[in-house]
């Protein structure tokens, strides 16, 4: 690899703050986005660089897809409120002939095993959580166990957070753009992917954060581009308990998602008639999060909000969208992006946007040879609101290598 493919193809220089470098060629970037950017760009705990990959979009205070190295602080916004959010994918032994002919069983019975969407009508069950005549499986109660210490701790010091919907979210998928999809790859073997995070106790946690940070900065908020850039020092009142607190949502999150995928492959199991197994070693990886690393000889905090990390040969996903290939891909190490790539294809335009550009009939078109629900509620997801995940992968071919690419024969949204 050449030099100058090891680069990015743009390096903004900030006036008053550090350099953004961006793995965008080819692909837009809005100028909301790039605003974004260099107000975070210009805070004064900004390590080294920021580093943007090619699905980046506006966000609240920060952008997603992009890479936050600080020291000395973080910025719990950054983070957000989906703590931990993420992606697994694992192999299973089938191939597509050993799939039913109708994929229509196959999809209500995965929705049937897995708690997904909001609440639904009055007087019925909540299909996003644990509820009613829903009995959580013995690997949820189990991880819980788990997780229980640490939250115990937490709740302590902050026992707002003990009505999260903690347990009750343990194996549930959540709404939105989370998903669980059956796919196929290019030697037609069959893959079970699902993408889902921290749900409500995360959220709890985000939120509490960012309040937090924000009253703590109250004196300071007026001297910020966007309240939502309010930070936490290392050695003030509220730091260190964040980087616990955080640090136990993405367990939960990486539990979530080892319980969801126990699920899925289980309901599949119902409908297939020959017998499968899986991969052991399933790929798990968030694409919200914070964690210390070391880059350039230092030791730093790393806020990848919708990015995953993409140390040489660590293997991750990165999702298209509904009716787009998907990729499973081995990072290549690039230290100028702190190892990182993107999260995805990203959105090109708003859900308010989507809906109100496309109708049914495109949602129909888009998804004509998948299995999925195809209804209103759905078109905020409609492919074309996403950026070309062709395009997307080709602006980070210097960040990682294709290992497999997956085409969706099933999808369930949230």
């Amino acid at each position: 690899m050449s030099g100058q493919e090891r680069t990015a193809s743009e390096v903004l220089q900030v006036a008053n703050g550090k350099p953004i470098r961006m793995w965008t060629e080819g692909v837009p970037v809005e100028l909301a986005a790039r605003e974004q950017l260099l107000n975070t760009a210009r805070l004064p705990f900004i390590f080294r660089h920021l580093a943007v990959m090619p699905d980046v979009h506006l966000g609240k205070g920060s952008t997603i897809g992009s890479v936050i190295p600080t020291r000395g602080a973080i910025i719990p916004a950054a983070v957000g409120v989906d703590i931990g959010c993420g992606m697994i994918a694992t192999r299973s032994t089938l191939n597509a002939a050993d799939l039913p002919d109708s994929l229509r069983g196959l999809r209500t019975a995965i929705e049937s095993a897995v708690p997904h969407g909001r609440t639904v009508g009055r007087g019925q069950r909540d299909k996003g959580s644990w509820q009613g005549a829903q009995v959580p499986p013995p690997l949820v109660d189990t991880l819980w166990t788990r997780l229980l210490p640490g939250f115990k701790r937490i709740v302590e010091k902050y026992p707002r957070l003990q009505d999260s919907n903690h347990h009750q979210h343990l194996g549930t998928l959540g709404s939105g753009n989370h998903f669980i999809e059956i796919c196929l790859d290019e030697a037609e073997r069959v893959w079970f992917m699902l993408h889902s995070g921290s749900r409500g106790v995360g959220n709890a946690i985000g939120s509490t954060f960012i309040a937090l940070a924000q009253a703590d900065m109250r004196q300071h908020l007026a001297n910020l581009p966007d309240r939502d850039l309010a930070y936490l020092e290392a050695g003030s009142r509220h730091f260190d308990d964040y980087l616990e607190a955080v640090g136990w949502a993405q367990e939960y999150a990486r539990c979530n998602r080892m319980a969801l995928m126990s699920q899925v492959v289980a309901a599949a199991r119902q409908k297939i008639a020959r017998p499968f197994g899986v991969d052991a070693e399933a790929v798990n990886c968030h694409h919200n999060y914070v964690q210390q690393e070391q880059h350039f000889g230092n030791q730093v905090f790393v806020t990848r909000k919708g990015a995953l990390s993409a140390r040489k040969g660590e293997l991750g996903i990165i999702p298209g969208s509904m009716g787009a290939r998907s990729y499973i891909v081995r990072g290549l190490g690039n230290e100028e992006a702190f190892c990182s790539c993107s999260h995805g294809a990203g959105r090109v335009m708003s859900r308010n946007e989507a809906r109100r550009r496309f109708t049914l009939a495109d949602q129909e078109r888009a998804t004509a040879q998948v299995e999925c629900r195809k209804d209103e509620a759905v078109i905020d997801e409609i492919p074309m609101a996403y950026k070309d995940i062709d395009a997307v992968m080709h602006a980070q071919r210097s960040l990682v290598e294709v290992v497999h690419t997956l085409r969706q024969v099933v999808c369930v949204k949230g």
